[in-house]
């Protein structure tokens, strides 16, 4: 079988997409005649013969568009669910990211239910209630950020919040109650909202966080979400 059937075989397997991380879990490349046989899955995706763009780092076969496009409720141009997608989306990326780095993960009470692709994210995550890392007034407020890491101690390593329709100042506003502890802050979006985001973050009424908090733009989460699982494969090659 030929490179390209089996990346369409895996999606087919998969109803019809596929990110780049189940990709690179799925597909036996040990055979593949090439030293980087990750790139040639990336290669093969962008061949518009067989494949589409979702999303950054989401893909799917061109005969399956239809179906796959139904399924995430995307083929209205509705931008209210064209929100609430990429919310849960880059959610999950961030959550299946800090799964493979052996971080708890965490997601609020009113996201859980919510589907990353076909799987809701309280499947995903490790915590289904927060650690109760400090008192309970901040904890109350962390309960609500989008996306948290924990470390082996308990306590936050990361905040992430995915912002898509929204003007940072409601993220900001968490981050600047949770700025008395040793953890690092990210917001998520589009890169046409990252002039916004510094505009707001240069404010006077943010300057304690100002150089805490780190913009993150959606296309280096999906690299991000693929490099990571791609390193996993490679130690689980080598056993390290």
């Amino acid at each position: 079988m030929k490179q390209y059937e089996q990346v369409i075989r895996a999606m087919e397997n998969n109803y019809g997409y596929s990110t780049l991380g189940y990709l690179y879990q799925s597909i036996d490349v040990k055979d593949w005649s090439t030293k980087t046989p990750f790139a040639s899955i990336r290669r093969i995706v962008q061949d518009d013969r067989f494949f589409f763009k979702i999303k950054p780092g989401l893909w799917a076969l061109k005969d399956y568009r239809e179906k796959v496009l139904k399924k995430f409720n995307l083929t209205t141009n509705e931008k209210k669910q064209e929100n609430l997608f990429n919310h849960t989306y880059y959610q999950g990326l961030i959550v299946e990211i800090g799964n493979i780095k052996n971080y708890k993960t965490y997601v609020p009470n009113q996201d859980k239910n919510r589907l990353f692709l076909d799987r809701p994210l309280k499947e995903l995550t490790d915590l289904q209630e927060i650690h109760e890392f400090t008192y309970p007034a901040v904890v109350k407020r962390a309960k609500t950020v989008d996306v948290i890491w924990f470390n082996s101690r308990k306590f936050p390593y990361a905040f992430f919040e995915v912002e898509h329709s929204t003007d940072f100042q409601n993220s900001l506003g968490k981050y600047a109650d949770l700025r008395d502890f040793n953890s690092k802050f990210f917001l998520v979006s589009t890169t046409k909202k990252k002039r916004k985001f510094e505009d707001i973050i240069n404010r006077n009424l943010y300057k304690e966080i100002k150089n805490r908090v780190k913009f993150v733009d959606y296309d280096l989460i999906s690299n991000l979400h693929a490099k990571t699982f791609e390193i996993a494969e490679l130690h689980k090659r080598i056993k390290l």
